[in-house]
């Protein structure tokens, strides 16, 4: 009996389609305003990532075909914060790490050859040996004495609601191979022109006596 009272009242409340206006609306638009904050939230913060990983590949990329032998200056790493900003769209602050990474086949560790920071200080300290030594899990398996360059940044996305969102700190990070040159310095600061090859003068030593 008590069953069939509450089939009857729960199919009457079904059936049921007078309702207000204004607590429908007191409840929804919240609700509705909510979703479509979190739901803009969300996209600008991945399109606020993506700009920043073009920026960062289009600085690796650049810097990927210098062919100067007289390496770069920190005039051009003040230019590439500057391009960064540019690419990236956006007034607020940001930071970049570039590094040039060296493989140490016979030691089985990646070596810094240099690495210059250049925008406001949030995280990114300049890296040392020690700090990418055993990295072979971040780092791309090259041959001994080769070079890549890694580019970094470092960037606070401001949410404009601070609905679904605080304060995010976005990193990118990205590295390439040296396309054209045997290796990029900084203001002189060079690998050892012997690293990364082969010493064969004993051989053809050997070859010329024989």
């Amino acid at each position: 009996m008590l069953y069939a009272r509450f089939k009857v009242a729960m199919r009457s409340f079904w059936n049921e389609t007078r309702g207000s206006f204004t607590v429908e609306s007191v409840i929804a638009i919240p609700l509705l305003f909510w979703a479509t904050a979190a739901t803009f939230e969300f996209f600008e913060v991945h399109r606020y990532k993506s700009a920043r990983e073009k920026a960062t590949y289009a600085i690796a990329d650049m810097i990927s075909r210098e062919t100067s032998q007289a390496g770069l200056t920190s005039v051009y790493m003040d230019n590439a914060l500057t391009m960064f900003d540019a690419i990236s769209n956006d007034e607020g602050a940001n930071q970049i790490r570039v590094s040039v990474v060296q493989y140490d086949q016979i030691e089985d560790i990646y070596e810094i050859v240099w690495s210059e920071i250049r925008g406001q200080e949030f995280t990114l300290e300049q890296l040392e040996t020690s700090d990418v030594e055993d990295d072979h899990d971040r780092l791309p398996i090259v041959d001994h004495g080769d070079q890549i360059i890694v580019v970094e940044s470092n960037s606070f996305y401001e949410p404009l609601f601070g609905i679904a969102l605080d304060r995010l700190l976005v990193d990118t990070r990205m590295f390439t191979s040296i396309r054209f040159a045997p290796q990029v310095c900084y203001e002189g600061i060079c690998a050892p022109a012997n690293d990364g090859t082969t010493d064969t003068s004993d051989d053809d030593d050997a070859a010329s006596n024989s």
